[in-house]
């Protein structure tokens, strides 16, 4: 059996949560002896880079060089598997080619784009409720990540239960992880300017994400904790720090960073410091309206990070009880319980012990065993 994987995503140089799920996914299939006869084909429009090129037997790479910046997918993977069609073609994190001559399993992460139609462009808002519906439609096997997920494809799309399979993603655990490597931690501090303690977000700073509702409620925190908006110096009082790139509605946001002097913006930051970002926070707020998974909630439990996060859409069915909820719409509940949190040294010491048993049940290799299964099965 030939089975074809879009590997396009998953070669990205910057990547977040859907791009990792393909990399991660990939490289652990490839961890698994194929059968005799089977073959693994990685297609990318450029050269496979950052351990995807590395092929063990029975896997091979197939460059599909494509010059413009969008529609390699429905053109160029296209005409390749219409002309050499693999058995199987799995599409982790994308759309599905319209003329697929093979059967198909696709992955669709979360139909965000449907909840919060204002938080994309005009040309997504055409092209997403397409090839999502396309693929819910003439796809074999939909994989999932979360029952959330599924329940949305059933309720916006009317899409048959019976194939869809929900898998849940892992997490990096060879670089997610407790650390007492004190002196890295303080050269990563020192690097992006970090000062202890913090809160720490991770996530796209963006309208549906809830940034804007974090930073108020931040604010409330520091209202409930008698500490001025505007005061400078805090003792004892975390500061925020925010890591992630701007996404829609970050003009507002921004405004709404310029009235706290003690938040930090960071931007986008490489694998090798986040973990370290992790273990030196007093806590990570989640604060999300909408989620597919939420896979920086796995990285946080890892590191020994206490989480608290929104009770919405997926989010409480991947931290289970290791997590302290709040209703996002709720700005003064959302204060309160970051507030909860550092009053409290039992509470915190419950919920690492509690991120550290839940992370346990989610894991890559578990993810790909699943996946090869749907695979082979299709």
């Amino acid at each position: 059996m030939v089975i074809g994987i879009d590997a396009s995503r998953a070669n990205r140089a910057q990547k977040t949560g859907t791009e990792w799920y393909a990399y991660h996914l990939i490289q652990e299939l490839k961890k698994i002896p194929p059968k005799s006869g089977d073959k693994f084909i990685l297609y990318s429009p450029a050269e496979l880079r950052g351990g995807l090129e590395d092929l063990p037997v029975g896997w091979e790479a197939r460059i599909l060089f494509w010059r413009p910046k969008y529609l390699w997918t429905q053109i160029r993977l296209n005409w390749e598997v219409f002309i050499k069609p693999p058995d199987i073609l799995f599409i982790p994190a994308h759309s599905l080619p319209i003329f697929c001559r093979a059967k198909s399993v696709v992955t669709i992460h979360d139909l965000g784009f449907e909840r919060f139609k204002k938080a994309y462009s005009f040309w997504q808002r055409i092209y997403y409720p397409f090839v999502h519906r396309f693929a819910v439609k003439y796809a074999d096997k939909i994989i999932v990540p979360s029952l959330f997920t599924k329940k949305e494809l059933a309720q916006l799309y009317k899409a048959d239960p019976n194939k869809i399979v929900v898998i849940p993603p892992g997490y990096d655990s060879r670089n997610y992880k407790v650390t007492q490597d004190r002196e890295k931690i303080e050269e990563v501090l020192a690097k992006y300017k970090i000062k202890k303690p913090y809160f720490l977000y991770v996530g796209r700073l963006e309208k549906k994400k809830n940034i804007k509702g974090l930073v108020e409620a931040y604010g409330q925190f520091l209202s409930l904790r008698g500490i001025s908006r505007r005061e400078t110096i805090f003792k004892q009082i975390p500061n925020l720090v925010l890591v992630g790139s701007p996404g829609f509605g970050y003009r507002k946001i921004k405004n709404q960073i310029s009235k706290i002097k003690n938040i930090r913006e960071i931007g986008y930051v490489k694998l090798g410091d986040l973990v370290y970002l992790y273990n030196a926070a007093e806590a990570f707020i989640f604060p999300s309206f909408y989620e597919g998974f939420g896979i920086p909630i796995l990285e946080a439990m890892a590191s020994n990070c206490p989480v608290v996060a929104a009770n919405t859409a997926s989010i409480p069915e991947v931290a289970g009880d290791a997590a302290l909820y709040f209703n996002p719409e709720n700005l003064l509940e959302m204060a309160g319980t970051i507030k909860k949190i550092i009053d409290n040294k039992g509470l915190i010491n419950e919920l690492i012990e509690k991120g550290q048993v839940r992370v346990k049940k989610f894991s890559w290799e578990k993810c790909a065993q699943k996946t090869l299964r749907v695979l082979l099965n299709c």
